[in-house]
């Protein structure tokens, strides 16, 4: 499944991968309650959500920066697991997490919160890097 040196099918698990990182990371296991209580969300938001329509976004949204990654590693002949993986690594924290810092910083949003936040848009497009590095 490939087009132009892109592995459509690697797009589509990585992408698939960092949506379930996601529902590990934002549940009550891991960091859920502490994000919705730095978010300002109760129950009753959360319970007033469209849930469907915010986790079907998220998930092309994820394969849609897996595709950027993917773009990112063409024509990279030595593109392995690991260099896939540090290539998210540095995209993560140079690009998103600084981007989402900028954001917050004017939002007046809590530094826990981006902590939250850009750990796991570092860790999502880290393991997206490793599976697209590795699957050329």
């Amino acid at each position: 499944m490939e087009s132009n040196g892109m592995n459509w099918l690697a797009v589509l698990v990585a992408g698939i991968a960092a949506w379930a990182l996601g529902a590990l990371w934002y549940s009550p296991v891991l960091f859920g309650k502490a994000w919705q209580k730095e978010s300002g969300l109760t129950e009753e938001n959360l319970k007033n959500a469209n849930m469907p329509l915010i986790f079907g976004t998220s998930a092309v949204m994820m394969i849609i920066m897996s595709a950027g990654l993917a773009m990112f590693f063409q024509g990279d002949a030595a593109m392995n697991a690991m260099k896939g993986l540090q290539m998210g690594l540095v995209t993560g924290l140079v690009f998103v997490a600084t981007s989402t810092a900028i954001n917050y910083l004017y939002q007046r949003k809590s530094f826990k919160l981006w902590l939250i936040d850009a750990a796991y848009q570092v860790l999502l497009l880290a393991l997206a890097g490793a599976i697209v590095g590795a699957w050329r």
